[in-house]
């Protein structure tokens, strides 16, 4: 057991491994418990067809946030509504949704369309017809207007989403965000591509090609740039890739591991896993200055950190204690602590966004699956049923966590809700997909 452990250990120095590829997401489970909602087809008032229905973005990026359900368009009382001057209150009194978004399309110019959408209360306006009301008017949540070309319908839709969701959730959306990952396509002679998409698949793009093992992307705070791990040069070598400008610097590039980076919440620095002094221990990099500190030292194998939101401690897995577990140490006094005691192991931890949880591959009755646990109450809860779960990435707003397991004898990302109810599956087409993590907000 104890070899078993170090040599799981030492696979996610290097890099957990989960899976991915363009997608088509396909929901699982959840959805009785999501909130209905109305999402109008969008009037098209030009001639020819339409170039993209923005509607149908909106509607996908609210059914796999697991909080709501879109009612089926064919049971809508009107569907040829471009805004709220024509909706009609008494012929929505029935519909069981509370809330509905419409909108238009209009022709602006060339290349340039002008999209209107609004948001309804339907509960508030229910309200107001059963109180007595007449014209009740007082339902809009919110109303916006642009101007876009049709490259941007996507990217608006998404916007609408977030929009939509804060309204109803109170939460920042984040369907304007994005993910990395790294795909194996194992006949090809360079195998090995680092790609990012929107976070739906959409709008991928390749950022690296290598014949050698990409490993463990990581964005940095302002989502610029992504930090990994490359065997190009055929050893273990840690890069920071900018996104735009496509530059590349090489951070780290010691004898050993060099893995595992993740960047500080203020972009300055890397926490990382380097092995140059002996046994896998963490060290943080200054980016600008490549000045390292060591963090741990310890004879049993410490990878995998992560950054608390304040900036000031790192979460960590060792095995320090037998078996793989999560600790946290200090960085101004160095002291360590332990974070876990439930189940065989805990590896793979993260911070949620909000400071409050941690995200972990949880190892029980030799099975591997996503867990949260309450940092103020230590109460843990399992998250998928699946057996071989890895790679946790939680979104930014801190309602999701995407992270690898497997379907039908092929690697797939998946993604569940912070509180376990609604699950999604995101098959993979050619290929292996390994890897992912989730962007900042954009």
């Amino acid at each position: 057991m104890k070899i078993l452990a170090r040599g799981l250990a030492l696979l996610f120095v290097l890099g957990a491994w989960s899976a991915q590829a363009a997608l088509d997401i396909v929901i699982t489970e959840g959805v009785d418990a999501a909130r209905p909602i109305a999402v109008v087809p969008f009037v098209w008032q030009g001639t020819g067809p339409v170039p993209q229905q923005i509607s149908d973005v909106v509607m996908s990026d609210l059914a796999r946030s697991g909080s709501f359900k879109p009612v089926d368009e064919l049971a809508l009382p009107q569907r040829d509504i471009g805004a709220v001057s024509s909706f009609s209150p008494k012929a929505w009194a029935g519909v069981t949704a509370e809330a509905a978004v419409m909108g238009a399309i209009k022709p602006y110019g060339p290349d340039q369309y002008l999209v209107t959408f609004d948001l309804v209360d339907l509960v508030k306006m229910q309200q107001q017809l059963a109180a007595g009301t007449k014209i009740p008017r007082d339902f809009l949540l919110d109303s916006r207007e642009t101007v876009l070309s049709a490259a941007q319908f996507r990217q608006y839709g998404h916007r609408i989403s977030d929009i939509v969701y804060e309204k109803l959730t109170g939460i920042r959306g984040a369907f304007l965000t994005r993910i990395a990952y790294v795909v194996v396509n194992h006949g090809d002679k360079s195998p090995y591509k680092l790609m990012i998409a929107d976070y739906d698949g959409y709008n991928e793009q390749m950022l690296l090609r290598s014949p050698e093992p990409l490993m463990s992307p990581t964005w940095s705070p302002d989502g610029r740039s992504l930090a990994y791990v490359s065997f190009e040069n055929r050893k273990a070598e840690i890069f920071i890739q900018d996104l735009y400008t496509q530059t590349r610097v090489k951070v780290s590039s010691f004898p050993g591991i060099n893995g595992a980076p993740v960047f500080s919440p203020d972009g300055k620095k890397l926490a990382v896993t380097l092995s140059k002094d002996g046994q896998p221990e963490i060290y943080v990099i200054d980016i600008a200055t490549k000045a390292i500190k060591r963090v741990t030292n310890h004879y049993a194998i410490d990878t995998e950190p992560a950054w608390f939101p304040d900036g000031k401690s790192l979460l960590f897995t060792s095995e320090r204690g037998g078996k793989p577990q999560l600790y946290r140490v200090h960085l101004d006094s160095g002291k360590v602590s332990r974070m876990t005691f439930e189940g065989e192991w805990n590896l793979g931890g993260s911070i949620t966004p909000d400071g409050r949880s941690i995200i972990m591959v949880n190892r029980t009755n030799g099975k591997f699956n996503i867990a949260r646990m309450d940092l103020e109450s230590r109460f843990m809860q399992v998250l998928t049923s699946t057996r071989l779960d890895e790679s946790p990435s939680v979104a930014p707003n801190g309602t999701m966590v995407i992270y690898g397991t497997t379907h039908q004898g092929k690697q797939v990302l998946a993604a569940v809700s912070m509180d376990g109810r609604f699950k999604a599956r995101l098959p993979v087409g050619q290929g292996e997909v390994k890897s992912p993590s989730w962007s900042p907000f954009l």
